[in-house]
């Protein structure tokens, strides 16, 4: 029987080799990760119901409006400088916003010339996840309005300042329930269902893995939001809850990870009520709180037989990977349409390879040229004695060959550079090289992929091998 061939958009995709057989447990995160949802949606309403706190406390955010393709994930924003930024692997800034203006070469070079982006730095916050798109759109128009002086009651605030209270709004925006109860009350606003990954979670359990469902959601949302999400794709007189053999909320991660908060048991799944855990975890039970250290005590399990799947680089991925040594894996959304946009856009790639393919044929001879110029100027042996006349035909022919190509190969090259955001490009890619965001899954995530689902392809069975990694020297 031949396995059904995998869209390139929905595989999994390694790092760091991991054998699937060999995981005995599987943790899933549940926002972004279990249950997608209309992040244009989502966002706005989160943008909506800040806007209207902010309001309350005087800011002038009236006219503010939430543009979905204004952010994205991977990018940072430098509080220091009020500016959003996108950085290479290396740390270097290769586009920069202050507030929504886009900074001209020269302003960014002044800015950024010397500075490389380090995240343990708390001048800079890392938008992790989809959920920080309104808190930057919001924070970039304050920024402006700061800046045009119309904030005449918040005037002493610095751009530092500014940011923890758009993001103290956003917080508490959370906090008081009243985005959650809506999507509760209409889920089909606001999640975007896929069918199969309950699949993939019966074909998980069939081969023996533990599932675990740890999230820091609380216990009604997460029941209503599983259960519209779920329970329709599942066989009959079966519910989500049957999927999982342990299910921890308010998990608090990712000091779920670091620390060791005190365990709850669910005492009414009704009312939410909770009494402390005596005794530690059982299987098939419902949690409050707890630790990674208590889960895996439960199971019997150490980190490299537990998988973690989550869409939160440091709070699922990073912190489980280096405190634990679980094996992990991050859920990216918009990988699929970035590997759409990047499928199409090949043939006009593979002509700008061409192109500067060209370019760097003449630039080569060019230098030469330049060496044998300087050598009969001083002197030395040359391989072919040039007139001076022919010396500078053939430096004017070069010359204008590259511009030639130059202006060919720009207008390829912009169109590249806007392929996912106008503004901000692809999610993985800043020009030629990786971008921060790439950077982070590289070195926190063993692999990564759009949705849980892609993992009914690959069954519980696969070994994903990592490629063989690329050096510059392979050319």
């Amino acid at each position: 029987m031949t396995p059904p061939l995998t869209p390139p958009w929905r595989g999994l995709f390694c790092n760091r080799t991991l054998n699937l057989r060999a995981i005995k447990a599987i943790g899933y995160d549940m926002d972004y990760t279990l249950v997608h949802y209309d992040v244009k949606r989502w966002e706005q309403r989160v943008f909506d119901y800040t806007k209207e706190r902010l309001l309350n406390e005087g800011w002038p955010v009236a006219d503010a409006q939430f543009e979905r393709t204004q952010m994205m994930r991977g990018l940072i924003v430098d509080t220091a400088q009020g500016n959003i930024v996108k950085a290479n692997r290396f740390g270097y800034v290769k586009v920069a916003d202050h507030g929504t203006r886009p900074l001209s070469f020269e302003e960014q070079r002044r800015i950024y010339a010397r500075t490389i982006i380090d995240l343990e730095d708390k001048r800079y916050v890392f938008l992790n996840t989809l959920f920080g798109l309104s808190t930057a759109s919001l924070y970039a128009q304050l920024v402006d309005a700061i800046d045009r002086g119309e904030c005449p009651k918040n005037a002493h605030l610095g751009y530092a300042e500014l940011f923890r209270c758009v993001q103290q709004q956003v917080d508490e925006t959370h906090m008081e329930g009243l985005l959650k109860a809506e999507v509760v009350a209409h889920p089909e606003q606001f999640v975007v269902l896929d069918p199969d990954t309950p699949k993939a979670l019966l074909d998980q359990r069939a081969a023996g893995k533990k599932l675990l469902l740890i999230t820091n959601s609380e216990w009604g949302y997460t029941r209503d939001i599983m259960s519209y999400s779920f329970d329709r794709y599942l066989p009959a007189g079966q519910t989500w809850r049957d999927l999982f053999d342990l299910i921890i909320v308010g998990s608090r991660k990712p000091n779920f990870f670091t620390e060791r908060p005190p365990l709850f048991d669910l005492a009414d799944e009704t009312e939410g009520l909770l009494r402390p855990n005596i005794g530690g975890l059982t299987l098939g039970k419902i949690y409050f709180g707890g630790c990674a250290a208590q889960v895996e005590a439960c199971l019997g399990l150490d980190g490299e037989e537990i998988l973690y799947v989550g869409d939160h680089i440091f709070g699922d991925v990073h912190v489980s990977k280096s405190v634990r040594r679980w094996r992990t894996c991050v859920i990216l959304r918009e990988l699929e349409d970035e590997i759409r946009a990047v499928e199409a856009f090949r043939p006009q790639q593979e002509k700008l390879d061409q192109l500067m393919a060209q370019k760097e044929a003449i630039e080569r001879e060019q230098a030469w040229l330049r060496l044998q110029e300087q050598r009969q100027r001083v002197g030395l042996p040359v391989d072919e004695p040039i007139s001076n006349r022919e010396m500078q035909r053939r430096f004017q022919e070069m010359r204008e060959a590259i511009e030639r190509l130059d202006a060919e190969a720009s207008l390829i090259a912009e169109q590249g550079s806007q392929l996912l955001n106008a503004r901000f490009g692809l999610l993985m890619r800043t020009g030629n090289d990786k971008s921060h965001m790439a950077r982070q899954v590289e070195r926190h995530a063993d692999i990564y992929t759009s949705r849980v689902s892609n993992f009914e392809f690959a069954t519980p069975y696969a070994y994903i091998r990592s490629i063989r990694g690329s050096l510059p020297h392979d050319r």
